[in-house]
Formats: C-alpha cells, sequence, structure tokens
C-alpha cells in the first residue's frame, strides 16, 4: 500500500525552528514529526510512501533516503515552485504504479494513531472517492457553564466541542486524482465539488492526534508524546 505525504511547508508560525528545516523535520522530543508519521503509516500496513517536497527538502532527503531503515520503500516528489497540497498531491499521483486502486493521504505535520484498516473499510464501504479523517475540535480556551439568570455554575477546562475538523489524512481512490488541481489546495476545489456528487465521506475518528503549527502547539505535543 502506498501513501502520499505533504512536506513541502515553510512552517512560518513555527519560526524559529523552521529557519533551517522544512516543519515537517521540527523534532517533538527529539524525533521529526515525519518520523512518527513513518512509523505509524509501517505500523498500519503501508509499505511504501511518497513524500512531496518543497522548502529546504534536502533535510528530509538526507534523513530518510531510500526508506530502508524505518521499515518502508521511500520516494520523494520535488515542487519547482509552490504547488499547494492539491498540486503536490496530483504530482505524487502521477509517481504511483497503476495497480494500485487506494492511496492513503496525509499533511506531513499531523501526529496520530489511528488506525487505517478501520478507514479502509469504511472508505470501501460508502463507495467513496475520498474519505476525509475527522476529529472532534477542542476549545482552546475554558469554557463557562451559565445558568439562565447569568450565574456562573463552573469551568469546563478546554472541552471537546460537538464539531469535527479535518484531521489531514485521507483514504483515496484512484479516479479522485483527475478532479485534483494542477495548482492550488485540494480543499477548496476538488473536495466541494466531490461533496455536491455524494462522493466525499467524514470518518469520526476518536483515535489521538495532534497538528504542530505553531510553537504552543509544538510545546503541548512534547508533552503529550513524553516518554514514560
Amino acid at each position: 500500500m502506498y501513501a502520499l505525504i505533504v512536506a513541502g511547508g515553510e512552517g512560518q508560525r513555527l519560526r524559529p525552528y523552521t529557519e533551517n528545516r522544512p516543519k515537517g523535520m521540527v523534532e517533538v522530543n527529539g524525533k521529526p514529526l515525519l518520523e512518527y508519521q513513518m512509523g505509524w503509516l509501517r505500523d498500519n500496513g503501508v509499505t511504501n510512501v511518497i513524500i512531496l517536497c518543497g522548502y529546504k527538502a534536502e533535510v528530509i532527503t538526507d534523513y530518510f533516503k531510500d526508506g530502508a531503515e524505518f521499515g518502508l520503500r521511500i520516494e520523494y516528489g520535488f515542487e519547482d515552485q509552490p504547488m499547494g497540497r492539491g498540486g503536490a498531491l496530483k504530482m505524487g499521483f502521477t509517481m504511483l504504479p497503476a495497480s494500485e486502486d487506494l492511496i492513503i493521504g496525509a499533511n506531513g505535520d499531523n501526529i496520530n494513531d489511528q488506525r487505517l484498516a478501520l478507514m479502509i473499510e469504511f472508505h470501501r464501504a460508502n463507495n467513496a472517492l475520498a474519505t476525509v479523517m475527522l476529529t472532534r475540535l477542542r476549545s482552546p480556551y475554558g469554557i463557562a457553564t451559565l445558568q439562565e439568570n447569568g450565574q456562573i455554575s463552573g469551568f469546563e477546562e478546554k472541552p471537546l466541542l460537538p464539531h469535527w475538523l479535518n484531521a489531514g489524512v485521507y483514504v483515496f481512490s484512484r479516479p479522485v486524482f483527475a478532479l485534483f488541481p494542477d495548482k492550488g489546495d485540494h480543499e477548496d476545489s476538488t473536495f466541494p465539488q466531490l461533496a455536491a456528487q455524494g462522493r466525499l465521506y467524514g470518518y469520526k475518528s476518536d483515535a489521538y492526534w495532534r497538528t504542530v503549527d505553531t510553537v504552543k502547539d509544538l510545546l503541548e505535543a512534547s508533552k503529550e508524546l513524553q516518554p514514560s
């Protein structure tokens, strides 16, 4: 099974950590974000990974090489200029063997432990062209509980909210890539089109998930993933 990993981002909100490396190579407890992702993919039956690189690509290629050290076969796609996530995934599709009917896609800046077999089963059962992993939105703030008269009866610290967000992990059926933009974001173009056709599905996940977009995210991830 193949996976396409979008890892071309500069990670401007993670400066100064990304001054000499791409976002996916920022370390959490001494290990790059992408290394967490490689372990997760390998443990879920992925054998081949295509990492789609842009900014400071050599940092990724020098670290992962052919993937043998990580139990994977790794290849690389390179952007000459920023293509957007949708354009990068479409470029990666051209590198896939024709025998691959289902492909895993992921943004290279998140860590999760979702079982891919469950997503794939859901994807096939619904005859979807694309299935998006969804995770519950957690409030970044404490939430006050109010009575009708305005009296505060308590606070809930950073609760899970009744909303689901795109976790940046996907199962794609091969035909979907014909709908991807050559340049731009698939979430702005392809996904609305698929939704209108009834071929886009969301898999509600309760697995661990953490994206690292800011220095605050990095510090929180380091605490959550601290070795026991």
